[in-house]
Parts: structure tokens; C-alpha cells; sequence
């Protein structure tokens, strides 16, 4: 029960994030008022007052995760009205549910997820070297999560149309031929699951290194139709491939592939998180 309900929780947040054209996450106070069971704008608005305080006594710019929008709702018949909002940045969410009610269970599981979903993209490598390796694999599945999303809308721009198919000439450059279905079936994992979930630390950073570099060639090179861009995805893909072999690393078909999910791992340390949660209110 526990379990689904940090599944549960992991959902609703993430339904209500959007992403900016930059790729940037963020999410609407109003739409995250409802999440947490406030009924009235003007407390809530109390909240995002006493976070954006908070915000502000770490020296950290509040405009740059609590920025005031206007949004346009319908209204009966037809009419419109534009009301007051605000977009925030993951941070700015993690400081709303630290001031909230936190006698709401949704402010206690809110609390938890923005933690965790902070935390892994604010750290230093003195930390991160100090991780456990499933540690490290979240925060590096996460890298590579953004920074393929800067990819695909560079890829867009190249005149990118087959997502797939641009997706395949990098994992073919740098797996040896391989294609996103023969690397599942090499790990012996379903289709249907992202393999990306299922690679260790070092091979999630490969890849890393093979979107980062794809996207800065993509807009160096002015590339401008699909077939060009696939072309570029293989080259770099293979120019990663020899940079590994050159220095006597490990050929990424060759690392060892985790027996848990990244997914998997995410649920259980949510679940912890909320059981510790649990125990200081003494439930």
C-alpha cells in the first residue's frame, strides 16, 4: 500500500509540470494549490510568501524560481479573466511544501518528492563521488533525461521529424551497430522499458557525453534536414566509441547492466523517504 502510494505521489507531480521551450521544468502555483488541498488563493498565497522568504534569507534570488505570471481561466459564458499566478522552479515547490500545512498528508508527500527531485540536480563532485553507485545512477539518469531534451529540440530545429530513427544512428554509433532493440534484448529487458533505466553510472555518462557533444555539433554545423542530423548523432556516437577504446575504457556493450530499474530504485528510496516522514509525526 505504502509502495503505490509513492507511485501515486511521483504521478501527480509529475501531471502537473510543464516544460519550457529551453527545456526547463517548472510548475503553476495554482495548479499545484490544488494538488495540496488548499481551497482559497489568498492562503496559499500566504505560503508562497513565506517560501519566497525563505528563498530569500539563503542570498538566493527569489525571481528566479517564483515568477509572477498572469493566467487567463474561462468563466461563464464565454468570458475570460486573467488572475494572478506564479511559475516555479522545482526549488521554489520544494519551499512551498516546507511552509505549508504540514498536517496535510499531500504536504508531508510533497515535501518528500521535491526533496528528492532537488537533490539530485544540486550537487558538487566531491559529493557525488561520494555516492552509492544507485545514487549516482539517479543523478546521471536525470542529467541524461534534460539534456536529451535540449537534444530533441536542437534535433527539431535540424529538421528532425523520425525521433526514433535519430535516436538510433547515436546508439548505433556508439554501441557497435546496435540499436536500441538489440541493446533490451542484450540486457535482457522488455522493449517497452527505457534502457536507459537499465545502465550503470559510467554508461549513463557515456551517453551523456554522446547527447551534450551531438547537440553543440548539431549547432556548430547549422545542420537543416533529418538525414544530416542522423548522420552527425552516428559520427559523434562512433567518435565517443574510439575516444573509450583509445584510452583502454570499457566498450559500453560491455558494462554490466543493473539489476534493478533506476526506476525501481527511485520508488524504494521515495517509499524510505516517506516511512521516515511517517516516524517523526509518530504514525
Amino acid at each position: 500500500m505504502e509502495n503505490n502510494l509513492v507511485i501515486k505521489t511521483e504521478k501527480i507531480f509529475e501531471k502537473i509540470k510543464h516544460v519550457d521551450e529551453s527545456g526547463v521544468e517548472f510548475w503553476y502555483a495554482r495548479e499545484l494549490m490544488e494538488i495540496l488541498e488548499y481551497t482559497k488563493w489568498g492562503n496559499f498565497v500566504k505560503v508562497i510568501s513565506k517560501a519566497m522568504e525563505a528563498c530569500k534569507n539563503s542570498n538566493i534570488n527569489t525571481s528566479d524560481h517564483f515568477a509572477d505570471v498572469g493566467k487567463t481561466i474561462k468563466m461563464p459564458k464565454g468570458a475570460e479573466k486573467v488572475v494572478d499566478d506564479f511559475k516555479l522552479t522545482r526549488y521554489a515547490c520544494y519551499l512551498i511544501a516546507q511552509n505549508g500545512d504540514s498536517r496535510k498528508k499531500t504536504i508531508a508527500l510533497a515535501q518528500t518528492y521535491f526533496a528528492v527531485q532537488t537533490r539530485k540536480q544540486e550537487i558538487t563532485r566531491q559529493e557525488y563521488e561520494q555516492l552509492s553507485e544507485d545514487e549516482k545512477r539517479l543523478y546521471t539518469r536525470q542529467n541524461v533525461k534534460d539534456k536529451n531534451k535540449f537534444l530533441f529540440d536542437t534535433a527539431k530545429l535540424a529538421g528532425v521529424k523520425n525521433y526514433g530513427k535519430f535516436n538510433n544512428y547515436g546508439y548505433r554509433g556508439l554501441y557497435n551497430g546496435e540499436t536500441a532493440k538489440d541493446i533490451a534484448k542484450r540486457k535482457g529487458i522488455s522493449e517497452k522499458e527505457d534502457i536507459l533505466d537499465y545502465m550503470s553510472s559510467t554508461e549513463l555518462a557515456t551517453n551523456l557525453f554522446r547527447i551534450t557533444q551531438t547537440d553543440e555539433v548539431l549547432k556548430n554545423k547549422n545542420i537543416n534536414n533529418e538525414n544530416d542530423a542522423c548522420k552527425t548523432h552516428h559520427n559523434v556516437g562512433q567518435a565517443v566509441r574510439q575516444t573509450i577504446k583509445r584510452i583502454g575504457g570499457t566498450m559500453p556493450e560491455d558494462m554490466p547492466t543493473p539489476r534493478k530499474s533506476a526506476k525501481e530504485i527511485e520508488k524504494e528510496k521515495m517509499k524510505r523517504l516517506v516511512e521516515k516522514n511517517n516516524k517523526k509525526k509518530g504514525k
